[in-house]
């Protein structure tokens, strides 16, 4: 890092614009320029913020750190510089269809296609292929990668390529994965805890009786009146129906499920599973499966539950809800908002690297014959059916996380009192959403300048068109036409990047890595009838040697935060200059570091602590 200091010796008037222009000297002497502080003659210091890089013959034309709406610019000069910049960002910035269906994302085949200002600073640290073969090395299963139909001999063995990295979380799922509470648990606070919903009226497609579930009701109530007190709860996978396994190896076929899962909350206030019927459609070849069954069977139905929640985990809470939602927003921004507006300022951090990310990601791991085909059911394509059958259920409100917690009927405290997921979550969202108003307030004198804020309006419309394809069923705005509206878009798109993110990222080691625990993939189909499950027979449907390590590989990997993480709170570069603005920043990091020390006192107590949402722990953006 060097610091230069340039003197002028003549009387220049008001500085609008600076220009910086570099000439090419080496081969590569690109150059990231944080910022130009100029002292005028009168002694006041002006800053001028780029934090970009200038590469080749380059030039840029750099305005001063204070943020500013299209409205506030009279000067010709200014209005030029604003729609000038657009032009050039909307060249570089291009939407393109990945695939049919899917949001757009960003026209570039590959990492170096991109804009340099959007790329990683090193390729090297994020080459998933790299990544998950380094993560086998440091977890010493490499020896087993390339065994792939190579079954294990019994639950016990996939302890050989588990133990080396034991910690508090992972190692008391491969304790107790096989009890119904940590079964429950995991759909309140693993890393897909967005399922689950309180069950208003039991589906004629799971015809589930009070007699078949009676030993595990503990109210002397029948199942209908459980159903009526709130004590029922579901989870039903009925994306997974018709979606192609992965046939990308002939030696191995692999299965996919929709199963069903009815859960109940006992006296104890815990959710334990009643009842699991694993295809869609009822029949006598589709038994509903109970934890009176023999043994086997029911431990069967639930491994089966687990995988199908692995995969909506990874392809649509992960990889759609957070990667390409966010990739969406990002793109927009880059497109609509010119640098000084106080809204590209503001959300410039939250988008840190996720366009990078995910166009590694759709050259190396979601592409056809990538690392995602290796381990994983929904591989060879299925991953993609996923994707555009759940464009159809995206919406606006899932995203805004108080109303996505009601919808599912999971939000009473007192009712689910074991919910750290919405506990958290809440309290990150109302810190984000206090601090975005901060902002709106700053800037946005009514809601009249909201609306007549041209270049906002490009931006959500933006997002509304090209991101959700104009679906008007996904409830996104097309224009936001007050300040109330604007701070929860905000929120949506802050919160989404980085909590929700961290919610369903960073467990993924803790929660995944006991093979059985999470099966990304099945050997075998599901069972038709009672009575018949074997241990050998469940050790032959989980995944082989070779895939298993590959997964372990990937959940490793993806659970690790970046070298140089920026978390929430964090805004290292100086994109505003003002003192309103940096005060409600530091208000915002008060807040945060206040719901770190809720978190750790509740945790203190707990066995399994739940830490995914602690704002030490969320980083800024979605970057791995």
């Amino acid at each position: 890092v060097d610091s230069y200091d340039v003197t002028v010796d003549e009387e220049l008037g008001d500085i609008q614009l600076i220009k910086i222009e570099k000439r090419k000297y080496w081969l590569h002497d690109d150059w990231y320029l944080k910022y130009i502080t100029l002292k005028t003659p009168c002694g006041d210091y002006i800053e001028f913020p780029c934090y970009r890089w200038i590469s080749g013959e380059g030039e840029i034309v750099l305005r001063d750190g204070r943020a500013k709406l299209a409205c506030d610019d009279q000067i010709h000069i200014l209005k030029q510089h604003r729609r000038k910049e657009l032009e050039t960002r909307q060249k570089l910035y291009r939407w393109m269809e990945w695939n049919p269906g899917f949001p757009l994302s960003i026209d570039a085949k590959c990492h170096r296609d991109l804009p340099r200002d959007i790329q990683f600073d090193s390729e090297k640290g994020v080459d998933f292929v790299l990544n998950y073969s380094k993560a086998m090395e440091n977890l010493f299963i490499n020896r087993f990668m390339h065994m792939f139909q190579s079954s294990w001999n019994d639950f016990a063995d996939f302890e050989k390529i588990f133990v080396k990295i034991s910690n508090t979380i992972s190692e008391r799922v491969m304790n107790h994965w096989q009890e119904d509470v940590m079964f429950g648990y995991q759909f309140l606070n693993g890393c897909n805890p967005v399922l689950i919903q309180r069950c208003r009226k039991l589906p004629e497609k799971l015809p589930v009786t009070t007699e078949m579930v009676e030993c595990s009701l503990e109210r002397q109530l029948t199942l209908e009146q459980e159903v009526e007190q709130g004590n029922i709860f579901i989870v039903d996978f009925e994306l997974l129906d018709g979606i192609d396994a992965n046939k990308t190896d002939p030696c191995t076929l692999q299965f996919l499920a929709a199963p069903i899962c009815l859960l109940y909350k006992n006296l104890a206030n815990k959710i334990v599973p009643i009842a699991i019927q694993l295809s869609q459609v009822p029949g006598d070849e589709n038994p509903i499966f109970l934890p009176s069954d023999a043994k086997y069977d029911w431990l069967l139905a639930k491994i089966w539950v687990r995988s199908s929640d692995f995969h909506i985990h990874q392809t649509i809470t992960h990889l759609l809800c957070t990667h390409l939602v966010s990739e969406v927003f990002g793109i927009a921004m880059y497109r609509q908002l010119p640098a000084v507006h106080p809204i590209f300022k503001l959300l410039v951090a939250h988008v840190r690297f996720t366009i990078a990310i995910n166009t590694k990601a759709r050259e190396q791991l979601i592409c056809e014959y990538g690392l995602f085909d290796k381990a994983n059911a929904t591989g060879g394509g299925g991953h993609v059916q996923m994707v555009q059958k759940a464009m159809q259920n995206l919406t606006y409100s899932s995203l805004c996380f108080p109303e996505a917690i009601k919808a599912r009927g999971m939000d009473s405290m007192e009712d689910i009192p074991y919910y750290f997921y919405r506990d958290d979550g809440l309290l990150v969202w109302e810190a984000i959403k206090t601090f975005t108003a901060e902002v709106v307030d700053i800037y946005y004198e009514s809601d009249q300048v909201v609306e007549e804020d041209l270049e906002l309006q490009d931006f959500v419309n933006d997002v509304y068109v090209y991101g959700m394809r104009g679906r008007k069923a996904s409830g996104f705005p097309k224009s936001i036409k007050t300040k109330n509206k604007l701070s929860e878009y905000l929120t949506v798109v802050i919160f989404t990047a980085s909590a929700q993110h961290a919610a369903v990222n960073f467990g993924q080691y803790d929660w995944c890595s006991w093979i059985p625990n999470a099966p990304p993939t099945m050997r075998a189909p599901p069972p038709t009838t009672k009575g018949v499950v074997t241990i050998e027979q469940i050790v032959d449907t989980l995944p082989d040697r070779g895939r298993s390590c590959w997964h372990l590989g990937a959940v490793w990997a993806l659970s690790q935060f970046q070298d140089n993480e920026l978390f929430l709170g964090m805004y290292p570069e100086e994109h505003f200059i003002e003192k309103p603005v940096k005060e409600a920043m530091a208000r915002f990091r008060k807040n945060l570091d206040a719901i770190v020390s809720v978190i750790a006192e509740r945790n203190k107590k707990k066995k399994l602590p739940y830490y995914y949402l602690s704002p030490d722990r969320i980083p800024n953006s979605v970057a791995i």
